[in-house]
């Protein structure tokens, strides 16, 4: 399979255009995400149909909160990722792809599709699990069948991509989680050897786009978890991206590289009631029985709408439309529960 996004030079270098990084590959090389291969000038895909990892997962554990609450969503993932993320919680797939694939199975499109379609309760599929942006021309093909099928498409992503692979997706695609890891260029280079403003203006694009959008900011002590910092990006998220985008604080584990504590309770909290100053739907994850609000409540009338334990939630306030019962204010997509 060879990749969509790319230019050939005089040279024999390719240089890749999928995502902001730009590889310039020689022959016979790789560029940052190790999943593309400069063949005599045709830039290849080595891992086209590898899944690593594959669950039927409620959708709140993407986390979408506001994305068909209460159904569950087949769930597959890849190796690999355009990020080298030093705190990466998925790190074992993330952060590795195998160098010889000939013994893995290849599961097709159709398979995947297939798959979806026999489990109940399951409302589409999710890219998700590693950096679904490096399998590209894989999920993009998956999607177009899911779609075709009635299945909706949901992609977990770090939103490292290029404008116009973006806006491509957004034919197929239904709903985005984006994980914001920063607020400052400083930290995505050191950290993740990525750049922040590329993934700023990928949350503008799906913005723009229409589509359904949730973003999740992971809260590392003593790394992102700077209070000014912290609302500097909910000044961001208000203004660029709306008052209504729904934001998930996801409390950090010491993974990978990176071994500071995990996030007190405390600093969750405090960037949660910082954050409901100017964002009505805020939630807390990776916390179980935290006694901050993580039920979703109408912003216009202040009836309950959903309740939520773990990951399973109640819909108790919503029509069929999502909209609240109460004063008809539309806060979730929703088709049928």
């Amino acid at each position: 399979m060879v990749s969509q996004f790319y230019i050939k030079s005089d040279s024999g270098s390719v240089e890749c255009q999928l995502c902001p990084h730009l590889c310039k590959i020689k022959n016979e090389r790789v560029g940052v995400c190790s999943t593309r291969i400069n063949r005599n000038g045709l830039l290849e895909l080595t891992q086209w149909g590898v899944i690593a990892s594959s669950s039927l997962d409620p959708i709140e554990k993407k986390p979408l909160y506001h994305f068909f609450p209460g159904k569950m969503i087949y769930s597959i993932g890849g190796f690999g990722c355009n990020l080298r993320c030093s705190f990466c919680q998925n790190y074992e797939i993330s952060q590795y792809v195998p160098q010889n694939i000939d013994s893995l199975r290849i599961v097709s499109p159709k398979e995947v599709v297939m798959k979806a379609k026999i489990h109940p309760n399951n409302i589409g599929i999710a890219y998700t699990y590693n950096e679904p942006t490096i399998s590209y021309e894989y999920i993009l093909e998956v999607a177009k069948i899911a779609k075709l099928d009635g299945l909706k498409n949901v992609m977990v992503s770090n939103g490292y991509i290029n404008k116009e692979p973006l806006s491509v997706l957004f034919e197929f695609m239904d709903a985005f989680n984006i994980d914001l890891k920063a607020f400052t260029d400083n930290f995505y280079r050191k950290y993740t050897g990525g750049r922040l403003q590329p993934v700023l203006e990928s949350l503008k694009e799906i913005r723009k786009s229409g589509k359904h959008l949730e973003v999740t900011f992971l809260v590392i002590p003593n790394l992102n978890d700077n209070m000014d910092e912290a609302k500097s990006m909910i000044d961001w998220i208000a203004s660029e991206l709306g008052e209504f985008t729904v934001l998930h604080l996801s409390r950090y584990h010491p993974a990978h590289l990176v071994y500071n504590p995990i996030t007190p309770i405390e600093t969750l909290t405090n960037i949660y009631h910082l954050a409901k100053q100017k964002l009505q739907f805020v939630y807390i994850g990776n916390v179980p029985n935290i006694e901050v609000e993580n039920n979703t409540i109408c912003p216009k009338c202040g009836n309950v709408l959903i309740n939520r334990a773990g990951f399973y939630s109640s819909l108790v306030g919503l029509n069929s439309d999502g909209c609240c019962i109460n004063c008809g204010f539309s806060v979730v997509t929703i088709e049928e529960f």
